[in-house]
């Protein structure tokens, strides 16, 4: 009977180590890192596989910026759209040509935080998409962004109302 015990201790100790675990990460990703845009440029990745950016020199962390034509005051009102149409996204600051956006995993609630710097001279969006704790995202961060790629294209495509 004892043995049993500590057995069914030992498998409950083991089961719930890694929801404790994605528990504390949830915590800890609550916390904002200093973001924003220096010298023209978003932040540089990090090393770890969790982040891709439009400014990335390493093919492990570079995406395609989007592109658009027209003002950037329209290219920003049609990312907001396009950002409106997917989950979980929250807008935290925006300025003329910067977003600042929160991402939120359905289930831990873990926050990647998403960058965007319009650059009107060269009709591109810059972006950012970087998880804030753990090592690897299994390639959430590209899949969102290419999502947001997906959503813009789809707004360019919408009749304004």
């Amino acid at each position: 009977m004892r043995d049993t015990h500590t057995l069914l201790m030992a498998l409950l100790l083991v089961g719930l180590a890694p929801v404790v675990c994605l528990a504390v990460l949830s915590v800890m990703s609550q916390q904002r890192p200093p973001l924003g845009v220096r010298g023209g440029r978003l932040a540089p990745c990090p090393r770890s596989p969790n982040c891709v950016s439009t400014q990335a020199d390493d093919p492990d962390h570079a995406i395609a910026p989007l592109r658009f034509t027209g003002s950037a005051d329209e290219a920003r009102r049609r990312l907001r759209r396009a950002l409106a149409r997917l989950p979980r996204l929250t807008v935290v600051t925006e300025t003329e040509n910067y977003l600042h956006v929160e991402a939120r995993s359905a289930l831990f609630r873990f926050v990647d935080d998403v960058e965007f710097l319009i650059d009107p001279e060269a009709g591109l969006i810059h972006f950012r998409s970087a998880s804030r704790v753990g090592w690897s995202d299994l390639g959430v961060n590209r899949r969102r962004m290419e999502q947001v790629r997906a959503a813009f294209v789809a707004e360019a495509m919408t009749p304004a109302e």
